[in-house]
C-alpha cells in the first residue's frame, strides 16, 4: 500500500473548516510501517476493526502511549477483556449482553485502558449490519449509564446509497433526543464531506489514505 498524502492534505483542510471534527485513520489490513510513518507526521488517532489485529500491530509501537486507538468493528463478548486493555475508545457497543461483559471486566480489573464508549446505531435497520436498532437505542443508552459505562457518543454506518444525508440527519435527531452532549462518529471515505454538514465529531477514513 502507498500513503496518499494528497488526499490526506485535502481531508485535513476540510477539517479546518469544521474545527470540532477529528480524523480517525482506519488502519485495518495496513502495515505497521505506514502507521509509524503517519504517527511521525503528527497523526495520533487510529481505528481498527479487529481486536487481535490491533493488538499485534499497536501494542509494541514505540509511541503507543501517545496514540488514541479506537475499536470500530463488532466486538464479541469473549474479546472484551483484551479490547479493554488496548483500545482507548470502543465505538461498537450495541447490546445489553455486551454492556454486561464490559461492566464485569471493568469492575474486575485495574489495568483498563478504555475510558470512553460509543453506542453503534443501526441507522438503516439493516439485518446484515451490527448496531442497536433505533427503537431500542434509548433503552440501551439508559442501561449502559446504569451500569456506569461512560457513553460519550453514537456511531453509525449508513446504508450504501448515493446520499446518506437522511441517515446523518436522523443520527443528529436521535442524539438530541437522548443527550445533546453526545459526540457523533459518522462519515467515511465515500461520504465524510456530507457528514461534515451534520455535526459529526469523528470521521473514519481509510481507503482514501491507503492506495
Amino acid at each position: 500500500m502507498t500513503l496518499n498524502y494528497q488526499n490526506l492534505d485535502i481531508i485535513t483542510k476540510d477539517l479546518k473548516i469544521s474545527k470540532d471534527t477529528k480524523l480517525l485513520i482506519v488502519t485495518k489490513n495496513q502495515i505497521v510501517d505506514d502507521i509509524i510513518e503517519l504517527n511521525s507526521k503528527g497523526f495520533k488517532f487510529f481505528g481498527e476493526n479487529r481486536v487481535q489485529e490491533a493488538k499485534s500491530k499497536f501494542e509494541n509501537l514505540p509511541n503507543f502511549n501517545d496514540i488514541e486507538l479506537h475499536l470500530i468493528g463488532p466486538l464479541q463478548r469473549n474479546k472484551v477483556k483484551s479490547a479493554l486493555k488496548i483500545f482507548n475508545v470502543i465505538q461498537s457497543v450495541d447490546r445489553t449482553t455486551l454492556v454486561d461483559e464490559i461492566a464485569k471486566q471493568i469492575n474486575g480489573s485495574s489495568n483498563i485502558k478504555t475510558k470512553e464508549f460509543f453506542i453503534q446505531v443501526n441507522i438503516g435497520d439493516e439485518e446484515q449490519k451490527s448496531g442497536v436498532l433505533k427503537k431500542n437505542l434509548l433503552n440501551l443508552y439508559n442501561y449502559s449509564i446504569e451500569k456506569e459505562i461512560n457513553i460519550v457518543g453514537l456511531m453509525c454506518i449508513p446504508p450504501n446509497i448515493a446520499d446518506p444525508s437522511e441517515s446523518f440527519k436522523e443520527m443528529v435527531e436521535l442524539r438530541d433526543e437522548i443527550n445533546q452532549n453526545l459526540k457523533l462518529s459518522m462519515g467515511m471515505s465515500n461520504d465524510y464531506k456530507i457528514a461534515l454538514n451534520f455535526q459529526t465529531n469523528i470521521i473514519r477514513v481509510g481507503s482514501l489514505i491507503f492506495l
